[in-house]
């Protein structure tokens, strides 16, 4: 595909597409599980067409700064993002690069985004750096598949699947990046994809504390 094509899609029908398929169930039971516990001054790295909002608790949210690098997902969420019962500020960048102070976050939330920021571990730097010393980050992430058949056909889709899905990534192992980057898991939960999303691999939600 040439890459006027490809620039096309990126900004054009990809952003729908995604949209769509992160709307499905089995996404919208793990938002439900722990979306609910973020709290205080909340930072959602990844906030893409703003499919987190129906579950943030508004009696533990004093305020959320969306973070995302894609102008047509975050025009996706405003209109959400204006009928919350907090405030909702939206900003155009990428999770390597957080335009925010040190220490301004009781929450970080990522959600499935780990797959899809081309630097995880530097965004996961900038993460660290934005939590406050008692703050969490809270994430739910699909990647690397348990069984090595299906690990092996992940490898062989992930740059065509990457080419549809937003640059999503099949093989990255969120768990190990998270740890990787100084993060104590506090709580991990596992679900499992529908036959129709196989290639997905592993489901995992959790909490972590930086150090």
């Amino acid at each position: 595909m040439c890459q006027t094509c490809l620039s096309w899609y990126a900004r054009c029908v990809a952003p729908y597409f995604v949209h769509a398929g992160c709307s499905a169930g089995a996404f919208t039971q793990m938002r439900k599980r722990v979306i609910p516990l973020a709290q205080g001054v909340v930072v959602e790295v990844g906030f893409g067409s703003g499919l987190n909002l129906p579950y943030y608790d508004a009696a533990r949210v004093e305020r959320l700064v969306g973070i995302d690098p894609d102008g047509t997902m975050l025009g996706l969420a405003a209109p959400k993002s204006r009928a919350m019962p907090f405030a909702v500020e939206c900003i155009r960048a990428g999770g390597e690069s957080l335009p925010l102070a040190d220490g301004i976050a009781d929450t970080v939330v990522v959600t499935y985004a780990f797959c899809t920021i081309p630097d995880p571990e530097a965004a996961l730097s900038e993460i660290r750096r934005i939590l406050k010393p008692t703050g969490r980050l809270i994430f739910i992430e699909h990647g690397q598949a348990e069984g090595p058949r299906c690990r092996r056909w992940q490898e062989r889709l992930n740059r065509l699947w990457g080419s549809i899905a937003g640059g999503c990534h099949l093989n990255r192992d969120p768990l190990r990046l998270i740890g990787g980057a100084g993060f104590r898991l506090l709580e991990v939960q596992h679900g499992r994809f529908p036959l129709p999303l196989w290639q997905l691999g592993s489901h995992h939600a959790g909490i972590a504390a930086a150090g």
